[in-house]
């Protein structure tokens, strides 16, 4: 607590902390189109994660709103004023690197005092800044070490420091945790989600994780295709997916190819080709009697007992993970069945042949139009 205190002591709340508008972005590489109409509003002080596979935008977004690339349409606003024609040294935007981008021949504190020096800061204010923010990232131990005498994880902290020590009206995070091991790629996201919090900054993460955007951020943008798919709470994109693309990319989901029976009142009646006839949740309009569908029901929405209703199988194998174990289960037309549970202290996985029943969680299902090849 006492810690805790001390940096609360050192920060004020960042006055710059501002509203970021992406109104209708659109660009081009050549004849390719890498972003597609895009607008976004983000909120002074928020945290947006910006999620997606590789090549659907996301980094080309973080480049224009840097000021990096000039986009081929659309406008950037930040604290409602156009940036367009501003270069990036004059958007007051700060970036975290994948790579960190720290100077090797620095010191820790020069790498952090590098912005301040060049925006024309006198040596005493750069020397209490610096302090500060290495306190705030808890490496005022270690300002006078190199780059190459610090861990992974002390590098980003010190990325950080350096992006934080200009106090931007907006921080950029490109993908700035992709080269920590598991266990310190969660104690950083931990720590800069609360650096973040406290400093009031809004911020921008870019990233194909989703763990780490559901975790880190307010609000979460998948893109597809240069295209925004949905935006929404971490919950709302977790539970309430709009698209067959987001429910497949978001988390783990079993896709179950069938037909609609009837509809009524945004739920769907549907013949599973493997035989069993399920109520789903329709997200969206478009669909009709007959159409053919896809259900996507997530593992650990599946329940799997030896007897009883649902869908008949064999598990086919099962691997412990830690507190949990996956079940992979063969129905009987073929199709396979990806099952979550819960394991019990010295629990061990059902054995491989084992006939089971599989069960759906009530309202997990939800029905979309079926996949066409583009």
């Amino acid at each position: 607590m006492a810690v805790i205190a001390a940096i609360d002591d050192i920060l004020e709340p960042t006055p710059s902390s501002c509203e970021l508008v992406l109104d209708d972005i659109s660009h081009r590489y050549g004849a390719g189109l890498a972003v597609d109409h895009v607008s976004l509003d983000i909120g002074g002080g928020e945290l947006l994660a910006l999620l997606g596979p590789s090549g659907c935008g996301k980094t080309t977004l973080l480049r224009i709103i840097a000021g990096f690339v000039a986009q081929t349409a659309g406008r950037v606003v930040i604290a409602g004023e156009p940036v367009d024609d501003l270069p990036p040294n004059r958007r007051e935007v700060g970036i975290v690197f994948q790579n960190y981008a720290l100077f090797p021949h620095m010191t820790v504190a020069e790498n952090v005092a590098y912005g301040l020096a060049a925006r024309g800061m006198n040596r005493t204010g750069q020397r209490q800044r610096v302090a500060e923010m290495l306190e705030l990232v808890r490496l005022g131990a270690m300002a006078a070490r190199y780059p190459r005498q610090l861990s992974g994880g002390q590098q980003q902290r010190v990325a950080l420091a350096r992006a934080l020590a200009v106090r931007p009206r907006i921080l950029l995070l490109d993908e700035p945790f992709a080269a920590l091991d598991k266990n310190l790629r969660l104690d950083m996201q931990i720590e800069v989600k609360s650096i973040q919090r406290r400093t009031g900054t809004t911020a921008i993460l870019v990233t194909h994780d989703q763990e780490e955007a559901l975790s880190m951020a307010d609000r979460v943008a998948v893109l597809n295709g240069g295209r925004l798919e949905q935006l929404g709470s971490p919950v709302e994109i977790y539970d309430a997916p709009r698209s067959l693309f987001v429910h497949s990319f978001v988390g783990s989901c079993n896709l179950l190819p069938g037909r609609v029976v009837a509809l009524a009142a945004g739920a769907a009646t549907v013949a599973l080709d493997c035989g069993a006839i399920l109520q789903g949740c329709v997200s969206g309009a478009g669909l009709s009697a007959g159409d053919r569908i896809t259900a996507c029901i997530r593992p650990d929405h599946l329940s799997v007992g030896a007897r009883g209703e649902g869908l008949a199988g064999t598990v086919e194998v099962g691997l412990p993970l830690g507190p949990s174990v996956i079940h992979e289960v063969r129905l009987e037309d073929g199709l396979t069945l990806k099952i979550a549970e819960q394991r019990a202290t010295g629990g061990e996985p059902r054995p491989s042949g084992a006939a089971v029943r599989v069960t759906p969680r009530p309202g997990s299902i939800f029905v979309f139009p079926e996949a066409r090849p583009s």
